[in-house]
């Protein structure tokens, strides 16, 4: 049951990290992903860089997620960055933003990947949510 609008929790889980995510629309539920994500991680966030374009598409929102999820790892890896919380926009399956973006000051754990493991967004009462399970 949700206790909120929008949010997130870890879950436990065996060998990886698992994160229930919900919310009202895809679009928050990709922000409460991000969120969640960051959280697990430990990132802080230094001082503001610049903008930066995030853009990630998928067959279907389970895919979308994956993908932009994947995008914002990488430009944590590549770039050293982490962008400000934001509501994509969101048309079909497709993000396509400018976003303010951080430098990551510190972070505590890596996320190797985002998986497809049991990933299923779901309509629920009041919502969507899924389970995001991270390789770490």
């Amino acid at each position: 049951m949700m206790n909120a609008r929008s949010g997130f929790e870890e879950l436990e889980h065996t060998a990886d990290w698992a994160l229930r995510v919900w919310a009202i629309d895809l679009s928050g539920l990709l922000c409460q992903a991000v969120a969640g994500m960051f959280q697990l991680m430990g990132t802080v966030a230094g001082d503001q860089a610049h903008v930066v374009d995030i853009e990630a598409s998928g067959i279907d929102a389970e895919t979308l997620l994956v993908n932009f999820l994947s995008e914002i790892l990488l430009l944590g890896e590549d770039e050293g960055l982490m962008i400000a919380p934001f509501e994509p926009d969101v048309e079909g399956f497709r993000i396509r933003s400018k976003v303010p973006a951080f430098k990551i000051e510190r972070q505590e754990k890596e996320i190797k990947a985002v998986t497809f493991h049991h990933l299923e967004v779901k309509n629920v009462s009041g919502g969507i949510e899924t389970t995001i399970v991270f390789d770490v």
